[in-house]
């Protein structure tokens, strides 16, 4: 017959071992009963694990997409405001040249209204949110409208040349006072409208691309996410107020102002109808951007069911478990510590 030997010290290491154990357990315990998930994927799942993982990687593509979202959406709110603004100074200005029209077109409350609404114009369209300019196109970095009415305005001294060129003087010289309403027609037709309707108005007056911003707003679908400077609603408005602030400034009669004024109206209305319909695209994208987040929470949804019956855990049997395991181990320490006490001295009378 064969025996084993049994010392206190043999027993003190087992149940240290056990201890150790069981305190590594009792950490994976804690992490279920803290996130409700499994601990460890893989020895949980087994060859499952691929399907958490694909779901993993498709939830963050969605939640970062539906987070992208919330920007765009910001951006294309903010500028539909602004372009709703841009609206109402070129309103203002119709009912100025309107009043021209109809009444004195050699007020200097025409000339006014024209500044008012460059300057108007640009601030709105110079506007920016989170650190980029709104109406810059793909350049979002850069101010993309230069202002007219600031001292050394490439733009003002291009429509000041173009005034000299055709008829040989300024248009503050006295000389300006005989130039007729058919002759300021022509003039702004002919000379006036290539610096906003060509090259020139990049050169000039804009810092915009013309190709906007695009982002995809959900997993197989993109759209264009912003409004460039360069439409021609702007260019309509920006030409409107800049002959009327030029020309109102100089000496010409009250036939070429009406002919002025006549022109800056129908600029004007123009370029109203034109802002109104980039203000309803931009409400129309704004709307897409909103359903395909919708659509893609609903995916979210989804993917978190499907991987909750993959990962998680019940809570009250994850908490149980802990409990086991505290009410273990605290057992193990006290039997290790009685254990630690048994001498053969303490026997030895």
């Amino acid at each position: 017959m064969k025996t084993t030997s049994v010392s206190s010290s043999a027993m003190s290491n087992a149940m240290r071992y056990s201890q150790s154990r069981m305190q590594v357990e009792l950490i994976k315990r804690q992490k279920e009963m803290e996130t409700l998930r499994v601990a460890d994927l893989g020895l949980a799942l087994g060859a499952r694990t691929s399907q958490s993982v694909t779901f993993a990687r498709d939830l963050e593509r969605l939640n970062t997409i539906v987070d992208s979202n919330k920007l765009i959406s910001s951006r294309l709110s903010t500028t539909q405001d602004a372009l709703g603004k841009l609206g109402d100074a070129a309103q203002k200005l119709l009912t100025a040249v309107s009043t021209a029209i109809s009444g004195d077109p050699g007020s200097n409350v025409t000339r006014d209204a024209g500044k008012a609404a460059l300057q108007s114009m640009t601030s709105i369209l110079n506007s920016s949110i989170n650190g980029e300019y709104l109406f810059a196109g793909t350049n979002t970095d850069v101010k993309p409208i230069n202002d007219f009415t600031a001292a050394g305005s490439p733009a003002k001294a291009a429509l000041d040349a173009a005034f000299v060129a055709r008829f040989g003087f300024a248009s503050t010289d006295p000389a300006a006072a005989n130039l007729t309403g058919a002759q300021l027609d022509n003039f702004i037709t002919t000379d006036v409208m290539p610096q906003f309707f060509g090259p020139a108005w990049k050169t000039n007056w804009s810092n915009a691309t013309d190709q906007q911003i695009v982002s995809r707003i959900s997993l197989n679908e993109t759209t264009e996410s912003s409004v460039s400077a360069n439409t021609d609603g702007v260019k309509k408005f920006a030409m409107a107020a800049a002959i009327v602030t030029t020309l109102f400034s100089g000496n010409l009669n009250a036939d070429a102002k009406k002919a002025v004024a006549q022109k800056a109206l129908t600029l004007t209305g123009e370029a109203l109808g034109s802002i109104a319909q980039t203000q309803s695209q931009a409400g129309i994208i704004e709307q897409r951007v909103t359903d395909a987040s919708d659509r893609m929470k609903a995916q979210i949804n989804l993917f978190e069911k499907h991987v909750i019956d993959l990962e998680g855990v019940d809570e009250y049997e994850a908490a149980n478990r802990v409990n086991d395991l505290m009410s273990h181990i605290q057992q193990s320490f006290a039997l290790t510590a009685r254990l630690q006490q048994l001498s053969l001295i303490n026997f030895l009378k």
